[in-house]
C-alpha cells in the first residue's frame, strides 16, 4: 500500500466518524423535540457504515485504490417514543402522556466517546503516516 492509498483509507475513517459526532451531537440537541416536519416526536439517526468483504478490500487495493470506511445511510430509530406524562404539555394527548423521543443520554455519550476514540486512532494514523512520507523524501536528500 503506498503512501496516498494510506492517506486517503484514513481520510474516509476521519470523515465517517465526524458524520457519526455531527449525528450523535443532533440526537443530544433534540432529546425533547416533540414535534418535527414529519409529525411526531424525534427520531434518533445513526451512521451504518459498510461491511465488505476481505477479498473485495485487496482487489480495490491492488486495482485503483482502497476506499476504506464507507457510510452506506443515515437511519432513523425505530423504536417507540417514550410516553412521559405532562397534561401541561401542547403536544400532550388526551390522557396527559406526550410523545418524547427514545434518546438516552448516557447511551449517547458512551457512542459519542467511542466516536472520538477512533477519530484520534485515525488522526494518529495519519500523522504517522505522513511522517513516514517526511522520512522517505529525507531520504532522497
Amino acid at each position: 500500500m503506498d503512501f496516498l492509498t494510506s492517506f486517503k483509507v484514513t481520510a474516509s475513517g476521519l470523515a465517517a466518524q465526524r458524520l457519526r459526532m455531527n449525528l450523535i451531537a443532533e440526537n443530544v440537541a433534540n432529546a425533547n423535540t416533540t414535534r418535527t416536519p414529519e409529525g411526531g416526536p424525534y427520531r434518533r439517526r445513526d451512521a451504518l457504515f459498510v461491511a465488505r468483504p476481505f477479498e473485495e478490500l485487496m482487489d480495490e487495493q491492488m486495482a485503483a485504490g482502497a476506499t476504506g470506511v464507507v457510510v452506506d445511510r443515515v437511519v432513523k430509530d425505530t423504536n417507540p417514543p417514550r410516553m412521559q406524562y405532562d397534561p401541561s404539555h401542547p403536544d400532550a394527548n388526551p390522557e396527559g402522556y406526550v410523545q418524547m423521543p427514545n434518546i438516552d443520554p448516557v447511551m449517547e455519550m458512551v457512542n459519542m466517546m467511542s466516536a472520538s476514540r477512533t477519530y484520534e486512532a485515525n488522526a494518529t494514523v495519519l500523522n504517522a503516516n505522513k511522517a513516514m512520507a517526511l522520512k522517505a523524501l529525507e531520504l532522497g536528500r
